[in-house]
């Protein structure tokens, strides 16, 4: 004869684990996100998403950087790092008008933005029932490793990015203690010279900006929001002590020529021979390589703190 006194409690027990399994979400499976975006607003995802286009070469990196690469079926034609990222279909320019035809082939489930993506792309694309998120540029290395993290959340890579940004963190700090109580220098840093009597560069609220001062040095064009267009009777009267200029595919500047500018040579930074490169694709592009700037950058206004 059965013993209910002892089977009974089994049996629930056994009845209790069944509906338990039965309700269990299936392993990776997360359920719905919802998260906030860079422009404020909220997003709801039935799940990370796994089929995602990007409008700007910064969240292309973004993407590639936490081991998400592979949910990347689109992306902007400026968008060519890391090298993989070429083999991913373009969906053409996102300057002017935006290509939503490419964009609905690919069947997305989501789209990523930028904080540079004009407004009436994103109602566009919304209008097509294609849900978009606005990753927002960042002001600083926290602005850099939240972006990280929330691409990391919507594509269920949350520890491959938890695991970046304290590498990322280790790289910053280890710079940040190599320039310690140096002393600050004054920098002219020029974003484009297309023309060489008024040349654009970069105030505050940029992050070139955030970057000079974060490398213990003083932007002369500080006082300066934005970008501007800065007189070589003004550059001169602010007499930098270091000139840095951005290179890249499209860039024509050279030391050379910045040295043969009229009246250029009476600039301290170039009569020191403290004129320096720096590889636009790091500086003006929001993405993890922000970190990879601020290395270069530190090397070249205090080579004295650095080995080799």
């Amino acid at each position: 004869m059965v013993n209910l006194k002892r089977t009974l409690p089994l049996l629930l027990a056994a009845a209790a684990l069944l509906a338990a399994c039965a309700g269990a979400a299936p392993e990776g499976d997360t359920g719905p996100l919802v998260l906030q975006d860079g422009s404020g607003r909220q997003l709801v995802l039935g799940g990370p998403a796994e089929r995602i286009v990007s409008l700007a070469p910064s969240n292309t990196e973004l993407i590639f950087a936490v081991g998400a690469g592979h949910h990347l079926i689109g992306r902007d034609e400026l968008s060519d790092y890391p090298p993989e990222a070429a083999e991913v279909q373009s969906i053409g320019s996102t300057f002017g008008s935006l290509n939503t035809e490419a964009i609905v082939n690919l069947s997305p489930d989501l789209v990523l933005a930028a904080g540079i993506t004009p407004p009436e792309q994103i109602q566009a694309i919304e209008d097509l029932g294609i849900p978009v998120f606005v990753i927002a540029n960042p002001d600083d290395f926290d602005g850099l490793y939240t972006n990280l993290r929330l691409v990391g959340q919507l594509t269920d890579h949350g520890a491959e990015a938890d695991e970046l940004i304290r590498s990322l963190q280790d790289r910053v700090d280890a710079v940040r203690q190599a320039i310690q109580g140096a002393s600050p220098v004054l920098v002219y840093y020029e974003v484009d010279a297309t023309d060489p009597s008024a040349p654009w560069t970069t105030g505050s609220g940029t992050f070139q900006d955030f970057l000079i001062r974060s490398a213990a040095a003083e932007n002369v064009a500080g006082d300066l929001e934005g970008w501007w267009q800065i007189s070589q009777e003004e550059l001169l009267a602010r007499a930098p002590e270091v000139l840095v200029y951005e290179t890249g595919a499209f860039i024509a500047t050279t030391v050379d020529s910045i040295a043969a500018r009229p009246g250029w040579e009476a600039l301290p930074a170039v009569a020191e021979g403290r004129v320096y490169p720096i590889d636009a694709d790091l500086t003006s592009r929001p993405g993890p390589r922000l970190v990879d700037a601020f290395e270069a950058l530190a090397r070249l206004l205090h080579p004295e703190r650095f080995d080799g």
